[in-house]
């Protein structure tokens, strides 16, 4: 059976898009079939980590509905091998969108792909709360700022409020001279979520120039923090790959 990871943070600029993109494109760069879905329906994003924006006709409510088939609603990704897409609906909003619906959408994701990537919303609204109910394990990405440390915290707690008993955490977009300024250490984001660390994920200006270019992170020429997000997806798989230290 394939695993439903969900990829979520308290708040928004946390690099959370960028996380979900990366680990799936990494997991299937691994010989993993990986498919990556866009739960913020209205805002959807994901399609252009992937570089998948002609690839959103069809959307995870048509799959959820029962209106398509999840093999005919998926996207392969023409750049990257075993990696699949499925998009968020633009109108329909979270609230209308059924629960046990999902859970047996989720059931035949597992059932098909050996992992699947979600980008969830930021927060912890109705969509939030949707795709991590039915959830394998969740990861947490925060930043190493007060406030999207307070939120992520908060997001921790309303997963396992949730049942998500496997949470990873993610300290994304370090940049060491802020942790020596603001005087707080990896450890000390850790002891804050109570969360088990997975990656520490450097702040790299090549994921600007890589969404621009349409190519994904993995693939663009100077992809610097992508051999972090590898190293993440090998852990995922069961590796033993040692943490960075900063």
């Amino acid at each position: 059976m394939g695993k439903i990871i969900t990829v979520t943070s308290g708040k928004g600029g946390t690099g959370k898009t960028t996380t979900a993109a990366a680990l799936a494109s990494c997991l299937a760069a691994l010989d993993n079939k990986t498919l990556c879905i866009d739960f913020d329906a209205e805002l959807r994003n994901l399609d252009i980590a992937l570089a998948m924006t002609d690839f959103t006709v069809m959307d995870f409510s048509d799959v959820a509905s029962e209106k398509l088939t999840l093999s005919d609603a998926c996207s392969e990704s023409p750049m990257i091998s075993n990696l699949f897409f499925l998009s968020a609906p633009v109108y329909e909003i979270p609230e209308k969108i059924d629960d046990e619906a999902i859970s047996k959408m989720f059931d035949k994701i597992r059932s098909e792909f050996d992992y699947c990537i979600i980008d969830t919303p930021a927060g912890v609204g109705r969509g939030f709360k949707l795709a991590n109910k039915n959830a394998d394990m969740s990861i947490v990405v925060t930043t190493a700022d007060f406030p999207a440390m307070r939120d992520a915290t908060r997001a921790a707690d309303t997963l396992r409020e949730l049942g998500v008993k496997n949470l990873r955490l993610i300290v994304n977009r370090v940049i060491l001279k802020n942790f020596k300024q603001i005087r707080i250490t990896v450890d000390d984001i850790i002891d804050t979520t109570g969360v088990r660390l997975l990656a520490i994920i450097p702040e790299d200006r090549h994921v600007f120039a890589a969404l621009h270019s349409g190519t994904p992170l993995i693939l663009y020429k100077k992809r610097n923090s992508a051999y972090d997000f590898l190293d993440a997806a090998r852990r995922l798989t069961g590796e033993n790959i040692p943490l960075k230290k900063i």
